[in-house]
């Protein structure tokens, strides 16, 4: 059954979304595996093609249409690889602060790069010693005049290598109690005096993702760049993160229902003591609990994205899915790689890159154990 969501103009998106990718990504993919990064000449034709932030109003460059045709983009990057994910950090979750807390000004001057692919984005919240903790970061804005002066690290910053234009987490008033009351967010491009970035890091999976460290030593950053106001970026950060925590969860789920449909035709193709691996009950029994996971976390997921699409308070079902979708794809990960045997833990076969690729999604985003803290919190524990 179709997801509640999507309608006949979706699947027609979804159709152009898959024929561009067959010619653009799919034969690219492993290429762009080895170099480890994606050219920037992808971002400037999925951008000419109306698939970067289709959401965005009309008159900043976007198509105005509904949050559904961001979530078929999501799927179909996932169905290429899970090295794509830093399109769906641009388009649904960096895009967003702007769209939700930028002036006009800031809309005008942003927005229409965004989605033409000229400007890419990242966020930067981590640091070499602050994670899931966010009110705990260290870097620092203090206003001089008209400008902001910037001193800090961050770390593990999707699109971090090809980024123009970061939102940056920082404090604005190291002294504010609770801590959180003294976290802004700035808007710091790629130019700015005072901004470099580090290393490139190399990481087990996600090889085709730039990932990166940023340095600001005395970044002189315009008050212009402020986002929304003073002191209340964590209550943005909180808002926010739903959603991306929700495009984890999508990707989680396409990852699973990718990973079983490689391990099926494995299975039915393989050979052994005279008979396919399928026939075996072992793997139909692995199989069918494999395939129970997945649809039973397709329909709550497709629910979930609708009552995110209405506007409804979702935080406790997205917790919930984020921890949920994702565990579920590790396992199915692990128990895929066992169905193909050897070859399973040969390169060339795709679900070793899904195997590599996936862990990760049960950390970043928030990880999984602070998802299930959130839940206990929402249900009075």
């Amino acid at each position: 059954m179709a997801a509640p969501y999507i309608q006949e103009e979706h699947e027609i998106f979804r159709e152009s979304l898959r024929k561009f990718l067959e010619k653009e990504a799919y034969p690219n993919y492993e290429q762009w595996e080895e170099d480890g990064i994606i050219p920037r000449e992808f971002w400037r034709k999925m951008g000419e093609q109306g698939f970067l932030c289709p959401d965005i109003e009309e008159k900043y460059g976007g198509s105005g249409v509904d949050w559904g045709f961001a979530v078929v983009i999501n799927e179909e990057l996932e169905r290429v690889g899970s090295g794509l994910v830093g399109i769906g950090l641009h388009n649904d979750i960096v895009v967003p602060y702007i769209t939700a807390y930028g002036t006009e000004e800031q809309k005008k001057r942003w927005l229409p790069k965004c989605t033409t692919g000229e400007t890419i984005t990242a966020i930067a919240m981590t640091e070499p010693g602050a994670g899931s903790d966010l009110a705990g970061i260290k870097t620092t804005a203090k206003l001089e005049g008209d400008h902001y002066i910037v001193n800090g690290e961050k770390t593990f910053i999707t699109n971090g290598i090809h980024s123009d234009l970061i939102i940056v987490a920082c404090k604005t008033d190291p002294n504010a109690e609770p801590r959180h009351k003294g976290v802004s967010l700035l808007a710091i491009e790629r130019d700015t005096p005072g901004f470099s970035r580090g290393r490139k890091l190399k990481k087990v999976g996600l090889h085709c993702q730039d990932t990166a460290e940023l340095i600001f030593e005395d970044c002189k950053v315009p008050k212009e760049n402020l986002i929304g106001e003073e002191g209340k970026g964590f209550l943005y950060l909180m808002e926010k993160l739903q959603q991306e925590r929700l495009v984890v969860a999508i990707a989680a789920q396409v990852a699973a229902e990718e990973m079983l449909k490689l391990t099926l035709e494995y299975v039915k193709n393989r050979q052994a003591f005279g008979k396919q691996i399928s026939r075996f009950q072992n793997t139909q029994f692995k199989i069918a609990e494999m395939a129970t996971d997945i649809e039973m976390g397709r329909a709550f997921l497709d629910n979930l994205i609708a009552e995110h699409m209405e506007g409804k308070d979702v935080v406790t079902k997205v917790s919930m899915a984020k921890w949920k979708l994702t565990d579920n794809a590790r396992r199915i990960a692990a128990g895929c790689m066992q169905l193909h045997g050897g070859y399973g833990y040969m390169e060339e076969y795709e679900i070793a890159r899904r195997f590599r690729d996936i862990p990760v999604a049960s950390i970043y985003a928030g990880t999984n154990e602070i998802m299930k803290s959130i839940i206990a919190k929402n249900m009075g524990l």
